[in-house]
């Protein structure tokens, strides 16, 4: 039995349109590619096809990876976010100690993490060391770039 997989409002729309997309959009595209390079002839030293038939497996693995998804997901109900402590749905200001910075995380799934646009895991190591705290609480989070001490400063929706 594969675990329930937590999304937000807005990661279950990305994943359908992306699903969409993938069904749509990029099958034709690579169905067209196969046709146009099956037209090349000999298949043993066409590099046209293989390139194909390369993409069209990619899609195909992310769409049963996105169906797959989709049958276990459970969303994050925005009404039933409290902002007592930090769970998944939750937005959360930290201070680093060690460098002095102010970040702001969101706490998501695993299937909607991006670092890089603040949004992270619950069970990335800075997200599983946050579940569950509250404002004014210091964590010690043990990272592989060490260990980094963050006070939790807000909680929000």
């Amino acid at each position: 039995m594969q675990k329930q997989v937590l999304l937000t409002v807005e990661g279950l729309k990305n994943l359908e349109e992306e699903l969409d997309i993938l069904k749509t959009v990029k099958r034709k595209e690579i169905a067209e590619k196969i046709k146009v390079a099956l037209s090349f002839g000999d298949l043993s030293e066409n590099s046209e096809y293989d390139e194909a038939k390369n993409d069209q497996a990619i899609v195909e693995s992310r769409i049963a990876q996105i169906e797959g998804i989709l049958k276990n997901v459970k969303i994050i109900d925005e009404d039933d976010i409290t902002t007592e402590s930090i769970h998944v749905g939750t937005k959360v200001k930290v201070h680093d100690c060690e460098f002095d910075e102010v970040t702001t995380y969101y706490i998501v799934g695993s299937s909607e993490a991006d670092p890089i646009k603040g949004r992270i895991s619950d069970e990335s190591p800075v997200g599983r060391c946050l579940i569950g705290k509250k404002v004014g609480e210091t964590v010690e989070v043990d990272t592989p770039a060490g260990i980094i001490s963050y006070e939790v400063l807000e909680i929000s929706k």
